[in-house]
């Protein structure tokens, strides 16, 4: 039942955006009563909320599933099937991520749960650590940190508000690179400067 209330609360949102989505259709969409819906959501904005949360396990799960699938190639093989991986998924819905991204900012994105943000902090980690013999940055939380916070904004901003003339060969390629060059930067050691 959550899940068609959130794939109503999806469709209406496309459709009428904010201002047009209430709980009253989401109810009459999902074939559910109000009451339903106020059963697990006490409002639009909770539907909203619960829309972004449910974005982001969506693409953790993915993350985790091609990180798995992908053991034994080079990292930057496997970095560029995980960027193709989370733009395909945006772009199965561009207009809802424009929605939730550009006219919903005043709403807060939940964050995720401790033991969530571990488990995909872990799984970027994890594919560093694999493949320490290619980088080896001094951080690694931190080049984790980056790489997963680099990733969702270039990802969102090429579903968003993609640069003219670019197509999505040219942006995935773009973006992986720009993962490889920070590892790359992130590992070089500075030589000490003569006195």
């Amino acid at each position: 039942m959550v899940n068609n209330i959130l794939e109503a609360t999806a469709r209406i949102l496309v459709e009428r955006g904010y201002a047009g989505t209430n709980t009253n259709i989401v109810a009459e969409r999902a074939g559910v009563s109000v009451g339903s819906v106020y059963q697990y959501f006490p409002n639009k904005d909770a539907l909203i909320a619960a829309l972004h949360a449910q974005h982001g396990e969506e693409m953790h799960a993915m993350m985790r599933s091609v990180i798995l699938s992908t053991h034994g190639l080079p990292l930057a093989e496997r970095l560029a099937r995980l960027i193709h991986a989370q733009l395909a998924a945006h772009l199965a819905q561009p207009t809802l991520l424009r929605i939730l991204e550009l006219e919903l900012q005043h709403l807060d994105e939940p964050k995720m749960s401790p033991s969530h943000e571990r488990v995909v902090m872990e799984g970027m980690l994890s594919l560093l650590r694999e493949h320490q013999d290619e980088f080896k940055p001094p951080e690694p939380q931190l080049a984790a940190w980056v790489l997963l916070n680099t990733a969702k904004a270039l990802i969102h901003a090429a579903v968003i508000s993609p640069p003219a003339g670019q197509d999505i060969v040219q942006l995935e390629a773009a973006i992986t690179q720009s993962l490889i060059g920070y590892l790359q930067a992130a590992c070089i050691t500075p030589q000490p400067t003569a006195a």
